[in-house]
């Protein structure tokens, strides 16, 4: 049952990126879910361990969720190898 939350709450907080959690919580209350403090607690953890949102505390008692983006960097070092490999495959073919 805690992944169906779990993502529940990670769709929520992808809609707007940026709440605290008292936000996210009355946000969650309007949707019609009712998650114990302590369950929220454990949701948040989870989503923070595997790297999809950032949990940090604003004052003592509010902290900010944000929903992490990936960002692709391209790597140019990697472009330049994979270049070269290409040129290479090529020039190993005759003319014909």
């Amino acid at each position: 049952m805690t992944i169906p939350i779990r993502n529940h709450v990670l769709e929520a907080i992808k809609q707007k990126e940026n709440f605290t959690d008292k936000e996210l919580e009355k946000l969650l209350a309007k949707d019609g879910t009712v998650i114990t403090n302590s369950k929220f607690n454990k949701v948040l953890l989870d989503l923070e361990i595997m790297g999809l949102i950032s949990v940090s505390w604003v004052t003592k008692e509010n902290r900010r969720i944000e929903a992490i983006t990936e960002k692709v960097e391209e790597d140019k070092y990697d472009e330049q190898i994979k270049e070269t490999q290409e040129k290479d495959y090529e020039a190993s073919f005759p003319s014909s």
